[in-house]
């Protein structure tokens, strides 16, 4: 079945010199395009110098575009991992790729893809990063990733559509951090830092917890908003 999705290379892309890839997975519901916009990733492409690529997910039971991550996406039939696993040769063959460098980030839905790749396509992916997303019990239960995979975690305790503490298709967050933070050998007492309030009227702070120590040097990042 045909695909989409958008490449922006950064203004300073040469052959010569391999770029790194960022993949960035919209929310349920979401776009491709409204997600690329509203990230302002090509911005930061321009700036950092890598090629940012935006898929657009199939449309689950006609209502709306998903990445088939279990869980609340039962039923659906779209492999999106082998998706993925064909974006990524096919930008290497038009562009001149640091296969060493490939990542994938997204929101809700798109953060639960984006620890699914983790999960089976860890050869390729060199890390995540999720907002608002989690790892459907399919996801975790069925994880099994050759090698480490940093990861960072963005997530508020008052999310209301990707609870904190679980839910019926999810574990809690901090089951997922524990998972990585195994896998990568990470050492089990995390780092907490409260990070500067930026608005003292909002009631929202926000906490940074690393878990360091991991294999290759790599860690488990989450910040609690």
């Amino acid at each position: 079945s045909d695909r989409d999705f958008i490449v922006y290379v950064p203004e300073s892309y040469t052959a010569e010199s391999p770029r790194p890839v960022l993949f960035v997975f919209h929310g349920f519901g979401g776009s491709n395009t409204s997600t690329m916009n509203s990230t302002g990733f090509n911005l930061i492409a321009d700036q950092e110098n890598f090629i940012a690529v935006s898929p657009q997910g199939t449309d689950f039971l006609n209502i709306a575009p998903h990445w088939n991550v279990g869980g609340f996406t039962n039923g659906s039939t779209t492999d999106d991992v082998g998706f993925v696993n064909f974006l990524t040769a096919y930008l290497s063959e038009i562009y001149s790729t640091n296969s060493d460098r490939i990542y994938a980030t997204g929101m809700s839905n798109g953060g639960f893809m984006s620890f699914l790749l983790a999960c089976q396509l860890s050869d390729k992916i060199a890390a995540v990063a999720s907002v608002t997303g989690s790892m459907t019990t399919e996801t975790l239960e069925e994880c099994s990733p050759i090698r480490e995979v940093p990861v960072l975690q963005i997530h508020g305790t008052n999310d209301a559509i990707v609870p904190y503490d679980g839910g019926q298709t999810f574990g809690p967050i901090e089951e997922v951090l524990d998972y990585w933070v195994v896998n990568n050998q990470c050492l089990p007492d995390p780092i907490i830092n409260d990070l500067g309030d930026v608005d003292n009227n909002n009631g929202i702070t926000v906490q940074e917890i690393i878990y360091n120590g991991g294999f290759n040097g790599t860690k488990v990042k989450h910040y609690k908003v």
